[in-house]
């Protein structure tokens, strides 16, 4: 065994196609964002008043996951703060966060206390009241003059998971601060988050909004050139790779994150195959991959409401193999199932939401079928292949704490 396991290393060491895999990483932030100087231009006019010591209106940014949101906040964050160290006299602060890491997301007390972390404070991650969470992080920020811009990012995760009452304190906060202006950058992937908030908290948060559109196929083709140039050692990309990559790429709604990930899983692949080059049929696998990593990536992160519907849907599928079962029989089953775990039952009617939102991320497949008189019924037939079905359930089984 050491004998074959030192042929592979040794394989990889010679073999290599990569010069500079970072570049390709999502972490990576590259020195010009191209096709985002519309949106980038827009961010910087909106938040440039900060430099004077002025808040800025709330800016709220939406677009497909992909469409550089987030770098190009980033990067006029950058900027910002550059231009802040030399020539105001007053302090700026720009904090980003992620609401849908799990170590935050799951409650209003942990957003709260990851921020007081991030402004150098400290809480406990559980035991304190809501309020006196609050009132620290009231106390930490109002503790100097500055400006706070706080760019919370997959903010409808966290309306989803927790309320829209958070981000409607987090917009008054202004008033119950003295020498302290909150502003709130928001970043959402899903195009009807704003239509979905309360109208006093949409009035709040979205003052200012900004549409960023999938990328095309050029587009996408553009990028993956200028990051492929450093990211591949020379010639270790066939011709047309990245085209193809952008191809499918663009297919799931122009998602730039996707197209990077396709480029760089082809090219793992093809080192492992022991190929000096990425090719064609790296993409296809590469692609295959992906597709089997988003739907168990979806299941994974969905609220513990969302995994107890889709475990009911799991159950049904595999006792009536090819019968159809209904919205009712899957509501019936959800129900019994959170009574016997002490657990909170939704109603039919936001069962029957959930369900739809299955439908369209392709989990299910929803059929409505008309019965005359006895009206319209909607048949379920779960639709994740066979080769994930039993790691999706395990994932269920084990957020759920099924037993």
């Amino acid at each position: 065994m050491a004998t074959e396991l030192d042929q592979i290393f040794e394989s990889f060491s010679k073999n290599s196609v990569f010069r500079d895999k970072s570049l390709l990483q999502i972490n990576y932030k590259p020195s010009e964002i191209v096709h985002r100087d519309d949106q980038i231009k827009q961010i910087a006019s909106i938040l440039a008043p900060v430099l004077r010591g002025e808040k800025t209106s709330n800016l709220f940014l939406y677009g497909k996951t992909g469409t550089g949101k987030t770098l190009s906040v980033q990067y006029v964050k950058d900027e910002l703060l550059k231009r802040a160290s030399k020539k105001i006299d007053h302090k700026l602060r720009i904090e980003y966060l992620n609401c849908k890491l799990k170590k935050v997301s799951d409650t209003e007390y942990r957003i709260l206390a990851e921020l007081i972390k991030k402004l150098g404070g400290d809480v406990p991650a559980t035991g304190l009241p809501t309020e006196a969470v609050y009132n620290k992080f009231i106390d930490i920020i109002d503790s100097e003059k500055q400006l706070l811009v706080l760019v919370l990012d997959e903010i409808d995760q966290t309306v989803k998971k927790i309320s829209s009452d958070f981000l409607y304190n987090l917009t008054r906060l202004n008033s119950e601060l003295s020498k302290t202006q909150i502003c709130i950058v928001g970043i959402s992937n899903n195009l009807t988050f704003l239509e979905e908030l309360d109208p006093r908290v949409r009035s709040s948060l979205s003052e200012e909004e900004i549409v960023f559109p999938p990328y095309n196929a050029l587009q996408l083709q553009e990028i993956l050139s200028i990051r492929s140039d450093g990211a591949f050692k020379k010639g270790a990309v066939e011709q047309g790779a990245i085209a193809k990559c952008a191809a499918f790429a663009a297919r799931e709604h122009g998602d730039a994150r996707r197209a990077l990930d396709l480029l760089r899983i082809a090219g793992e692949l093809a080192e492992r195959g022991n190929s000096k080059k990425i090719l064609l049929k790296h993409i296809d696998e590469a692609n295959e991959k992906l597709e089997k990593d988003k739907i168990l990536d979806v299941i994974r992160s969905e609220p513990k409401q969302f995994q107890l519907v889709l475990y009911s849907i799991m159950v049904l599928s595999d006792k009536n193999k090819d019968t159809p079962f209904f919205t009712g029989d899957v509501y019936n089953f959800y129900q019994d199932l959170c009574e016997k775990n002490k657990l909170e039952v939704l109603t039919q009617r936001r069962v029957s939401d959930i369900i739809q939102e299955f439908d369209m991320l392709g989990i299910i497949n929803v059929r409505v079928i008309s019965k005359g008189r006895g009206g319209r019924m909607r048949e379920i037939r779960l639709v994740i292949s066979k080769n994930i079905l039993k790691k999706a359930r395990e994932i269920v089984e084990e957020s759920i704490d099924y037993k």
